[in-house]
């Protein structure tokens, strides 16, 4: 660590003195702020004492998404590799624009939605659809509200999202088997061109069921970090464990759906799916573990959460059943996020006026 301080220490004096330094700041801060935390802490209440709280955080999300990130390249080859670093390339370089402008530093958060962005992409995506997604993400959905913190939206889901119906085609054409064999694609670039309807676009036009089992170990076709399913449950529990993300958002969303289309698909079983399926196909594991719970653009207070998760599962749900759509969770999670302040504001209030009588 002492080579890095004396790095980063040679490395600004030398920036400094010249006159483009501005430019180079926000990136050089940032590298700094990675490995040491920020110098201004204080000691006194109300005042956060832990100048490493923010890139733990960082740290943690990141960590628990790297088993999945790792299985896209196993079930689809290095491409999946290469498409997450032009989502790194295009999304840190959009946030260092931005920073440099605002005269700020690069915020960590950038560096977990260029991670969770392309593992919602399906496997043979155009890189230059990739970098079009994360660039609209990062400034739509984030920069013009003033940047992280202030985002009322997913930035990876409003890339994900805008590049879903701008591009129909294209993402519509983009899912591969995976890659089979005992290497799986860390010998292959990817996919041999063998390409298959999700297992919900096969549900909703002939009603056929994906083995369960292949739902959850990863042999069915999907996005890159949705395949394999125990992988995904395994990084939640980590990040609930460490108290990155609450609990109750991913139980309560989870179990809406089960309980929800158990119902529905007793009287209309061919219109919604079972519940187990309902569970294990598409994307709904990865976004109540990783994008639902994300703590800015999720409800704050306790009870909120509960509703919270609800809503998600009830919409969740009715899009898939429902819509044109086969998959709802990306939409289900965007608008609870719109929804999400004014859940907070009508716990807050009912509680002030039981309070008061």
């Amino acid at each position: 660590m002492k080579i890095i301080r004396k790095i980063l220490d040679t490395g600004r004096n030398i920036l400094e003195g010249r006159s483009g330094w501005g430019l180079f700041k926000p990136a050089w801060e940032a590298l700094d702020k990675f490995y040491f935390g920020v110098p201004e802490i204080t000691s006194g209440a109300p005042h956060v004492r832990d100048n490493i709280s923010l890139k733990r955080c960082m740290i943690f999300v990141m960590i628990a998404a790297a088993p999945s990130a790792l299985a896209s390249v196993y079930f689809f080859g290095w491409q999946a590799l290469l498409v997450i670093f032009v989502s790194y390339l295009f999304g840190v370089s959009t946030e260092w624009f931005f920073s440099a402008v605002r005269k700020e530093e690069i915020n960590e958060g950038a560096f977990v939605t260029c991670l969770l962005y392309p593992l919602t992409l399906p496997p043979s995506i155009p890189l230059w659809v990739v970098a079009v997604g994360i660039v609209f993400g990062t400034v739509f959905g984030k920069e013009v509200f003033g940047g992280t913190g202030k985002n009322p939206f997913n930035p990876a889901l409003t890339g994900r999202i805008f590049i879903a119906i701008a591009f129909p085609s294209i993402m519509a054409n983009q899912w591969q088997e995976p890659i089979e064999g005992i290497f799986g694609g860390f010998q292959s670039y990817s996919p041999d061109g063998i390409t298959s309807a999700t297992p919900l676009v096969n549900f909703k036009g002939s009603g056929e069921i994906t083995s369960y089992w292949h739902l959850l170990m990863g042999g069915a076709p999907g996005c890159l970090g949705e395949t394999s399913r125990i992988l995904i449950i395994i990084g939640g529990i980590f990040l609930m464990v460490t108290k990155i993300s609450n609990w109750r958002i991913p139980l309560t969303y989870l179990g809406s759906v089960a309980l929800l289309s158990s119902i529905l698909s007793f009287f209309k079983p061919d219109i919604f799916a079972p519940p187990l399926f309902q569970l294990l196909a598409g994307g709904l594991m990865f976004g109540a573990m990783f994008m639902a719970t994300d703590p800015v653009t999720c409800t704050m207070t306790i009870r909120g959460k509960w509703v919270y998760g609800i809503m998600l599962g009830i919409l969740t749900v009715t899009i898939r059943g429902l819509s044109v759509y086969s998959e709802g969770v990306m939409f289900s999670i965007l608008l609870m996020n719109i929804f999400a302040p004014l859940i907070d504001k009508s716990v807050l209030h009912r509680m002030k006026l039981r309070y008061e009588t």
